[in-house]
């Protein structure tokens, strides 16, 4: 240690434990001081743009000087000394983070946007000198190597494992001009990640079909014909509609507009965001990132990203991810084939003389659900309003759980939509906050998903209760309608419900590990497993009941959905399967050339045989999940947790959609336990078995 880092050792040592205060305490910044809100929910009445880098910069000097005192404080390293320690740091950072991101995504404007930029390469750069410490590790190790001789429980011997392969994962083992190649790498890539989400976020709000001639609107349902109005009137405009790239807007314009042409120029507006050769273009963003992850892994030791990656997750290689998808591929292309057979037929029987492209799909196959099941979204969506619907998914949460929903109207609200809930557990006792965000904003980006403003944690003894977002982008309601859902949205709400059940029932002791801190392969089991309760007849009545009569689903509409349910699965199965392949070819790259991204996704589709009538779910230049999100070598674990999924809830379907035996074996081995065992482990311990992923592909209709 020399001479200067003593002396400031020595002064930290000797400092009292509000250190930070008077420097950083700022009575106007609400980051600084306690909420004085009930259950600290974050004062989002009070923060403003302007607290935010104030506040980021102290948080991150904050977390130094904590670090700095774990690293060199003159003491024999132990598990409370270094690592207890090291999970109980960054508070202040974590909690302006928290704030920050989930309001980035779901509420953002021009100030937020140039505070992510300026931050990322900081935030980074503080990551890296935690990560790169020597001294740090040099402890860290210490603690890893003599821990047979330590007498840890299951959770703290996780926390120590996941502690150290996080710091040799983190470049913690790299020296001289590697270490530094490496810091470099994590700026530019947290630099290129806001980049891209931006750069989509700004491609899906620019584009606009505008329909001035009534006539044109042919075919629409009244309420899909109100979905434009809407939007028309919120722009200013009048004798209009509008219909943008939000999933609400676009898809049922897609199923349901007679003009062929409009559905063609609605759809290529989608699929080409990011592709406009603008501003806004992604394709150079997404080859610099593939690259640089190539370079980041081979200084790590991988060849790929995706074996960096993977050798963190369940399926541990991409040779196992393949097998996977590869047994999926093959049951779901012949059927996708033959489904493009019948919609050509279609439209040959129409009179029409066209081949079928990717903008009719959805038109044509409505056409067919509505010949073969006489069903379509339009007899469905006055029986799913939302509030009755999230009145039925917080009853399967009480028949499960025990857990109880009451709205707080004197929380702070992220956004005036957002709806508050304290939760309760089944004694009465406070178990989280559930914050509930449904409508699409020019301000908040595309898709689902479910966050936390604080994660769930034991600390001095006390239980830090978790705060958890779920954010969606749902049917707004109008001037003649409240909003109702398609039966998708029903089953995408019930998802994002599961992820915020695995937060908020989490019962861990240490931050890292608690709530979803799990692989991302073992995720998404406790949120498509909860999209089984939406289907099920028992749970469809109980909350499925008509928005203006108040009469029950008829139990012909039941049979119908059920009938459909394998309808149409070829295309979902290949639309999705080919994003999963797409992620994988990007990542399994081991060349750190600069690829064309519409050759190379031109290749990767040519290999796999996608029919030209499908366009991958996600094309490379908006693919955000792994651009700019998490789910980079990730995207295959939405499937992977099928198969996990569709066997965990034969166990319910054995022994009853709401036994409480079964219910309390997957909360207390599922739910509660966040990351703190190993994966395969908590299922084999709620099943009894491994899973099998025959039950996924026969409830697909695949087998």
């Amino acid at each position: 240690m020399n001479g200067l880092m003593i002396i400031l050792l020595a002064f930290l040592l000797n400092l009292p434990n509000t250190f930070y205060q008077d420097d950083m305490t700022d009575k106007q910044n609400p980051f600084f001081n306690e909420y004085g809100t009930p259950f600290e929910v974050p004062a989002f009445n009070k923060i403003k743009n302007e607290h935010y880098m104030p506040a980021f910069e102290a948080g991150m000097e904050q977390q130094s000087n904590e670090v700095a005192l774990i690293a060199y404080k003159d003491e024999e390293p132990t598990f409370e000394n270094v690592i207890v320690a090291l999970d109980r740091s960054g508070e202040l950072l974590d909690r302006v983070g928290s704030v920050f991101f989930n309001l980035s995504s779901a509420n953002t404007n021009d100030s937020i946007k140039a505070i992510a930029k300026k931050v990322a390469p900081k935030l980074a750069a503080h990551r890296d000198n935690i990560a790169l410490n020597e001294d740090l590790f040099r402890k860290v190790k210490s603690v890893y190597d003599n821990r047979d001789e330590m007498d840890l429980n299951t959770e703290e011997a996780m926390l120590l494992e996941k502690t150290y392969q996080n710091f040799v994962r983190g470049g913690a083992n790299l020296e001289g001009e590697a270490k530094e190649r490496y810091r470099e790498i994590n700026k530019e890539l947290s630099v290129l990640t806001v980049e891209f989400g931006e750069n989509l976020l700004n491609e899906t709000n620019a584009f606009q079909l505008v329909i001035e001639d009534k006539k044109e609107l042919a075919g629409l349902p009244d309420y899909v014909v109100a979905i434009g109005k809407a939007e028309a009137e919120s722009a200013g405009m009048e004798n209009a509609w509008i219909y943008t790239l939000q999933k609400p807007s676009l898809i049922p314009f897609l199923q349901y507009a007679d003009n062929r042409d409009l559905r063609e120029k609605i759809f290529k507006g989608y699929i080409n965001r990011g592709d406009n050769s603008n501003e806004h273009d992604n394709k150079k963003v997404a080859a610099k990132i593939a690259a640089l992850r190539v370079e980041k892994a081979n200084l790590l030791g991988f060849e790929s990203h995706a074996e960096y990656v993977l050798d963190n997750n369940m399926a541990k290689t991409p040779e196992q991810v393949y097998k996977l998808m590869d047994r999926v591929w093959e049951a779901a292309l012949p059927m996708a084939k033959a489904e493009a057979y019948d919609l050509q037929k279609m439209i040959e029987a129409e009179g029409k003389d066209f081949n079928l492209e990717p903008w009719d799909w959805w038109y044509y196959s409505e056409k067919i659900r509505k010949e073969k099941y006489d069903l379509d979204d339009e007899q469905l969506k006055p029986y799913f309003e939302l509030n009755n619907v999230k009145k039925g998914m917080f009853d399967v949460a009480n028949k499960l759980y025990g857990l109880k929903f009451n709205e707080n109207t004197d929380l702070p609200k992220p956004h005036p939509d957002a709806v508050t809930y304290e939760v309760l557990d089944r004694d009465g006792s406070h178990q989280a906050i559930l914050i509930m965000d449904f409508f699409p904003r020019e301000s908040k980006r595309a898709g689902a998903w479910m966050s936390s403003y604080r994660k769930q944690q034991k600390k001095d003894g006390k239980n830090i209760s978790p705060i958890i977002t779920m954010v969606m982008n749902f049917t707004k309601p109008t001037s003649d309608s409240p909003s109702l859902l398609t039966f998708e949205e029903v089953s995408t709400m019930f998802h994002e419900f599961g992820h915020a059940l695995h937060g908020m029932l989490s019962d861990c002791t240490y931050e890292m590990l608690s709530g979803t801190s799990v692989s991302r392969d073992f995720v998404e089991l406790p949120s498509q497993i909860m999209e089984n309760w939406a289907a099920e007849p028992e749970v469809l009545k109980s909350y499925a009941v008509h928005y203006k009569t108040g009469e029950p689903i008829p139990q012909e509409l039941i049979d119908k959905l059920n009938a459909s349910k394998h309808f149409n699965q070829g295309f979902a199965t290949v639309e999705f399967t080919a994003a999963a392949y797409l992620d994988l070819a990007w990542h399994t790259l081991q060349t750190t050339d600069l690829q064309d991204a519409n050759d190379f996704e031109k290749n990767a589709m040519d290999k796999i045989g996608l029919i030209p009538e499908i366009v991958v779910r996600y094309r490379s230049p908006y693919f955000a999940h792994i651009f700019s999100g998490g789910y980079s070598s990730g995207y295959y674990s939405y499937q992977w947790a099928e198969v996990l999924d569709a066997d965990a809830f034969q166990a319910f379907k054995e022994k009853g959609l709401f036994d409480p035996k079964t219910a309390t074996a997957f909360r207390e081995n599922i739910l509660e336990k966040g990351g703190t065992e190993d994966p395969m482990k908590l299922y084999i311990q709620f099943r009894g078995k491994e899973p099998d992923a025959s039950a996924m592909l026969r409830r697909k209709g695949l087998l």
